[in-house]
């Protein structure tokens, strides 16, 4: 029997992983009948592929079952291709699992043409139902499964696997390779402890089942073998279980200090410890705040002490630790005000970044089943997003996204963080009040509403001075916008930098070996020019500096500057003039000697700097 097993991902990235066909696949291999009678295969598409196209590439494999990964943003996808299957081979067996079926049987069932559906996590499902179709045998009794009965659905539902390490590793398996895929994601444990009303982690299992920390360390070890530059780790709450997480974040910064990682986390289980530990693994932490208001939380199950949460934040603050929050606007009680404030309330506390989405009122959750005693308005198909509430009507909700968008452009992808409450004291504005007015002036300059990723990094760094330069000069504050822009344009450089890829350093063989003065070089892509108002040294040092309080201590010296990648960090090289115009008519055909004689540097100091600069990887030689 030959079984393909269908991802369909919103769209390429280190994330467009087909792990949970991939735990299918590896745990058929431990049933000793199946393993030898049932060839399974993975194949992955991304939303918006031709249903025709993608149908006609798993037919020719000659499947005798398709099996589709379901969730809110594919189910489309998945209907449309099983369609297709379904006409141009109707003997194929078609079936589907994931979060939409399980949550929404009947629904599917009725708009697609799958035989069967898999309920809940679905490896044994998955062994019940392909026994039974080798034997030719009905699928009507089997648990976990979601039939069609006349007119009517049936659906059971079954425990889950117990212990997890009887699944075999994907990754150990060699099912995801990292150079297909360039990231991974990683199951550390499964189920969530919490019951939140709009969430669908929990789906019906108590409790968290763990993967051993025996497999974890392998899994890691693979990892670092084969070079797989992120993870992101799944697990609902990372941090739930204190000890094991601080285990595993020690093994992470001995065995793999290079490896980028994702991590959901819950900021009640953040103490000092942890937050070093965080701070020190290569990593980014999402915190979900989703409000700042206790009776929303406690209207979905939750509970919020704006207090500890703060002091839980500052811990990460403290140790330097990358985090982020999400915000849900709309919940139940939500008001555009209440909004409005939960987002200072999160820009306060200096995220990384914002994750902001409407509330979507997802089938199967406890919300779902009060959306209409409550008043929801929502779509009725994926992605289920609200569209009002007695408290948040249809017009206000539009105010609420274009918030977003705005905080989306000018925070989050604008690296703001680093100076956006410094830029704001002086203006005197709540972030909130400042997000709205740069979303209206962007709508402005742009002639109409503009969705964030149709902006470049360099188009949105261009937009954050150019509103701040309207609004210092509105407000008479025209003597704070040097400082203020120099903020601005060194972290855009600085994270250009970072993001660049590493520099391959010479030896110092090769550099004994170079006439430098004689030879020709370019910049290093990942290094970054750069002038300033003032000394930027100055200026980052003297970060706790008010900018009222920097202009009266400093003077408008202007400085020159080259930022630039090295050994995994970011170092920032204050430069007299002339070494910066050096650097800055490096074209790869002209010699540096000749260059550094027409600006007047001696070529003894020419010769020095120029060894710096070949060393540090701020430049190379031309291809």
């Amino acid at each position: 029997m030959h079984v393909i097993l269908v991802a369909i991902h919103p769209y390429p990235s280190p994330q467009a992983v087909p792990l949970a066909n991939a735990f299918l696949k590896s745990f058929l291999a431990t049933d000793e009948g199946l393993s030898g009678a049932v060839r399974v295969e993975l194949r992955d598409f991304f939303v918006g592929d031709d249903p025709v196209t993608c149908a006609a590439a798993l037919l020719g494999e000659n499947p005798d079952a398709v099996g589709f990964s379901c969730y809110l943003w594919n189910r489309g996808s998945c209907r449309e291709i099983a369609a297709v299957l379904r006409r141009r081979q109707p003997e194929v067996t078609l079936f589907a699992g994931g979060p939409e079926p399980t949550a929404d049987p009947e629904g599917v069932l009725r708009e697609s043409p799958f035989d069967f559906l898999i309920l809940g996590e679905g490896e044994l499902p998955f062994i019940e139902a392909v026994t039974r179709l080798c034997a030719g045998k009905p699928l009507a009794g089997a648990a976990g499964i979601a039939l069609r009965d006349g007119e009517a659905v049936t659906a059971t539902f079954r425990g889950p696997v117990e212990l997890l390490d009887t699944i075999p590793s994907p990754h150990l398996a060699g099912l995801l390779p990292p150079d297909r895929y360039g990231g991974a994601l990683w199951q550390l444990s499964r189920g969530c402890d919490f019951a939140c009303s709009f969430c669908f982690d929990q789906k019906g299992v108590k409790g968290v089942r763990h993967f051993s920390l025996e497999r974890v360390k392998q899994e890691l070890a693979w990892f670092v073998k084969n070079r797989v530059p992120q993870v992101f780790v799944l697990d609902s709450t990372f941090n739930r279980e204190m000890r094991r997480a601080k285990e595993v974040l020690r093994l992470i910064g001995r065995v793999a200090p290079h490896i980028h990682f994702h991590f959901e986390v819950r900021s009640e289980f953040i103490d000092p410890e942890m937050a070093r530990l965080f701070a020190r693994a290569n990593c980014s932490l999402q915190i979900g705040l989703q409000s700042a208001d206790p009776r929303v939380q406690q209207g979905v199950r939750r509970i919020f002490n704006a207090e500890e949460f703060t002091a839980k934040v500052a811990l990460l603050n403290e140790a330097g630790a990358i985090f982020g929050f999400d915000l849900i606007y709309g919940l139940p009680g939500d008001t555009l005000a209440g909004f409005e404030r939960s987002l200072d309330f999160a820009l306060a506390l200096y995220p990384n970044h914002l994750d902001i989405f409407p509330l979507a009122v997802l089938p199967g959750t406890e919300l779902a089943g009060r959306a209409d005693a409550l008043g929801l308005s929502r779509l009725a198909a994926p992605p289920y997003t609200l569209l009002a509430t007695p408290t948040f009507p249809a017009a206000e909700m539009g105010e609420a996204a274009r918030l977003a968008a705005a905080c989306d452009i000018f925070y989050s992808r604008g690296k703001a963080v680093a100076w956006f409450n410094a830029v704001l004291t002086p203006l005197d504005l709540a972030p909130s009040a400042f997000l709205k007015g740069f979303g209206h002036w962007l709508a402005e300059q742009r002639r109409g509403e503009v969705a964030e990723a149709d902006l470049s990094d360099g188009e949105i760094w261009r937009l954050q001075r150019g509103h701040l330069t309207s609004l210092f000069a509105g407000r008479r504050l025209k003597r704070l916008l040097p400082a203020a822009l120099d903020l601005v344009d060194y972290h855009y450089h600085y994270a250009a930098a970072l993001l660049a890829p590493q520099p391959e350093l010479p030896t110092d063989r090769e550099l004994e070996r170079l006439d430098l003065l004689a030879a020709t070089f370019v910049l290093a892509p990942g290094a970054r020019l750069a002038s300033f108002n003032y000394e930027i040294v100055d200026l980052l040092e003297c970060g706790g500096l008010e900018l009222r309080e920097f202009v009266t201590c400093f003077s408008r010296a202007g400085s020159w500057a080259v930022i630039y990648p090295r050994g995994g960090e970011v170092f920032t090289e204050s430069l007299i003039e002339p070494y910066f115009r050096l650097l800055e008519r490096l074209d790869g055909t002209v010699p540096a000697g000749k260059i550094a004689a027409e600006l007047a540097i001696p070529a003894a100091e020419a010769a020095s700097f120029m060894e710096f600069a070949a060393a540090e990887g701020i430049v190379r030689r031309p291809d």
